[in-house]
């Protein structure tokens, strides 16, 4: 079992979500997040005054798959976040140690569906 940890760019949400759901993979939490990478933010003008605004928006999307999954959920993410531009995003891959449903307490790879 894997944790895939993805910040990709707000506008691409949905073209992710729907890469992911051609290849079988529905499950996902998703949360708004700040930050700055090699982008390193930009300059403007509010009220007349210079604003650096060097942590931009981003979103998180957190998606525990089975082994058999991991590939087709990165390249989905990759097929849907991808402009060829600086600021596209991450992908993180963590090993999953349990997983457990509340509702049956099932654990492992059967809790993960």
């Amino acid at each position: 079992m894997k944790l895939i940890i993805a910040y990709i760019q707000p506008e691409k949400l949905n073209a992710v979500k729907q890469a992911l759901y051609a290849r079988k993979v529905y499950k996902m939490s998703v949360t708004n997040a700040l930050g700055c990478g090699q982008q390193k933010g930009y300059h403007e003008k509010y009220r007349g005054v210079d604003v650096e605004v060097n942590l931009l928006k981003k979103v998180r999307l957190e998606i525990a798959v089975n082994d058999s999954y991991v590939d087709a959920a990165v390249e989905g993410i990759v097929q849907g976040a991808r402009t060829g531009r600086i600021g596209d995003g991450k992908i993180f891959i963590l090993p999953l140690e349990d997983c457990i449903r509340i509702r049956t307490e099932e654990n492992g790879s059967e809790a993960i569906g």
